[in-house]
């Protein structure tokens, strides 16, 4: 028997759970807990400028990792609340976070005290759970406890508070303390009738689709899904922001659907008389919940982790509840045998000559204007940017317009914000996902807005030598209000111009490397040295300030003329 303190009863926690990365930013509220992680040489602790931007780095490690991402705010109140958007960005991307944050002593609670807010009810509303600690002698368990919620289906941040008090008390260590990490499996497969029906309506198929989203990503099923493609001879299509849930090399990969994904997908939407939806809500920006974007009288068999997204916003035909592996397996072996009919070959070959065509008049794009055009500057990318490239993306009009105009051949390799649309959230991503795969090459795309939200994280790139390269498309505005005070208030322009300072040199001032680019040939050369540089980098690239796209019609179609 001996004594331990809260704070080490943490960090113990943390590493039975196997975590070995963990972001934070320090706090007189939980000194405890960074005391104990002095000793803690299995954890490397990445010490961020911002809690919210190091709540993206925890997300983005989360993500790509396919483990719980770690964050730590050590100073209560002001602390907490800069978590909050960034972890209402990882509930929306059902990622699994772990905040802990320090909390003001129990005693000084409902006082009014220094930096007192209900934390607990706070982070509640953008959290799976929030859980106030209440005794040291339970930390243990509630550790344990929150990373099996954060990590069983659907996924999501989990926040712990834990007060001063609690942190601070020693017990005396007994097998109760000592923490026991999550030995469990989470599978669960479609029923024997569920898949005979199934195999019954994609048998019958003349012009089938295979909808994917990130369940199929988040499980790293791609491969399963390539599989019963193949075996259908059916396109492949994926929902916005998950692009690379099956390779892009992949002979029948159609890339994203929706108002913000690729013509030829999105035709296929349109058109299919069953759609196979796995791992997918079909949710707001696949169809923005409408039958524009998605044909009516289509048969839609859709398979999913949370039983709530079945027939949600359109009905289906058979509605499956389960692991998007365990179905298509399952699948697969049920249509042993199966030979494509004349109207599939027709509708596939149909499919495959359209994206031919597209891909081509996508490499052909051309411009009499001097300025580099976006188009110009992805497929720069395209070309130069390695294969195993991760990308990860902000908000805004550039962003939108760049999601399904690159190239994803490695999954997971696109991180969005879509779901919740936040600026300033790509390059502090980014810099979790790079830590999350050190080897491969990890590429930020931002407008100059976003950055400037976020690039004293700077700081934290070139501290911990961070490696992730990120493009600033520096257009000197907020593009997409631009674009929509543009399409729609007669260029009332108001708010929407951004002054900047060169971030090339702010990215040196910080100790990165820094490039600037003004012509699509001074961009290759010098990404091109970026990729080589083994050094943070930012290339801050002059785009056309008139490229502007209202991505959002639908909302302003009370001001179209």
């Amino acid at each position: 028997m001996k004594e331990i303190i809260g704070g080490k009863i943490v960090v113990n926690s943390l590493i039975e759970e196997g975590v070995n990365t963990a972001f934070g930013l320090i706090g007189s509220a939980g000194m405890e807990i960074f005391d104990g992680l002095y000793d803690a040489k299995s954890i490397k602790f990445i010490g961020v400028r911002d809690e919210r931007t190091g709540t993206h780095m925890a997300d983005g490690y989360a993500r790509a990792s396919g483990k719980p991402g770690v964050f730590i705010a050590g100073q209560n109140g002001p602390g907490v609340t800069n978590l909050v958007t960034g972890l209402a960005q990882a509930k929306a991307a059902l990622s699994p976070v772990v905040a802990i944050a320090g909390s003001l002593s129990s005693a000084h609670q409902y006082r009014d005290a220094f930096q007192e807010v209900d934390q607990t009810s706070l982070l509640s509303t953008v959290t799976k759970r929030s859980v106030l600690i209440p005794s040291t002698d339970r930390i243990a368990e509630l550790m344990r406890d929150g990373f099996r919620t954060a990590t069983t289906p659907k996924q999501g941040p989990v926040a712990l508070n834990i007060p001063r008090d609690v942190l601070s008390k020693s017990i005396t260590q007994t097998e109760d303390y000592i923490p026991k990490g999550r030995q469990f499996d989470f599978i669960c497969g479609a029923s024997a009738t569920s898949i005979e029906n199934a195999v019954k309506i994609v048998s019958k198929a003349k012009s089938p689709l295979i909808l994917v989203g990130g369940g199929v990503k988040n499980g790293r099923q791609s491969k399963l899904v390539e599989k019963l493609a193949t075996l259908l001879y059916a396109p492949v299509a994926m929902s916005p922001g998950h692009g690379d849930a099956v390779s892009c090399d992949f002979d029948l990969y159609a890339g994203q659907v929706g108002p913000r994904g690729n013509v030829v997908a999105s035709n296929l939407m349109k058109k299919a008389d069953v759609i196979l939806a796995i791992g997918t809500r079909i949710g707001f920006n696949t169809t923005f919940y409408s039958y524009e974007n998605i044909n009516s009288n289509a048969k839609i068999i859709q398979v999913e982790l949370d039983p709530l997204a079945i027939g949600r916003f359109f009905p289906v035909e058979i509605g499956i509840y389960a692991d998007s592996g365990e179905f298509i397996s399952s699948l697969i072996h049920a249509l042993a045998g199966h030979h494509r009919s004349a109207e599939v070959f027709s509708w596939t070959s149909d499919f495959l000559e359209k994206r031919k065509h597209f891909l081509a008049e996508r490499e052909s794009f051309s411009s009499t204007s001097a300025l580099i055009q976006p188009a110009q500057l992805y497929r720069s990318i395209r070309h130069l940017a390695p294969k195993d490239s991760a990308y990860t993306m902000d908000a805004g009009t550039l962003c939108l317009q760049a999601t399904d105009n690159l190239n994803y051949a490695q999954p997971p390799s696109l991180f969005t914000p879509l779901d919740f649309g936040l600026v300033g959230f790509s390059y502090a991503c980014g810099l979790g996902v790079k830590l999350a795969c050190p080897d491969r090459t990890v590429i930020s795309l931002m407008g100059d807005g976003g950055f400037g939200m976020t690039s004293s994280e700077l700081g934290t790139a070139a501290q911990y030598q961070i490696n992730s390269i990120c493009i600033v498309m520096n257009n000197g505005c907020w593009g997409a209000e631009k674009a929509y005070q543009k399409d729609f208030f007669g260029k009332r322009y108001m708010g929407a111009d951004v002054p900047n300072p060169p971030y090339d040199k702010l990215a040196e001032l910080w100790g990165a490397k820094g490039y600037r680019a003004s012509s699509i040939k001074e961009f290759e050369r010098v990404f091109v040295d970026a990729l080589s540089a083994n050094a943070p980098a930012v290339i801050d690239v002059s785009v056309d300030p008139n490229a502007l796209f209202s991505f959002r019609r639908d909302s302003f179609a009370h001001r179209a003329k």
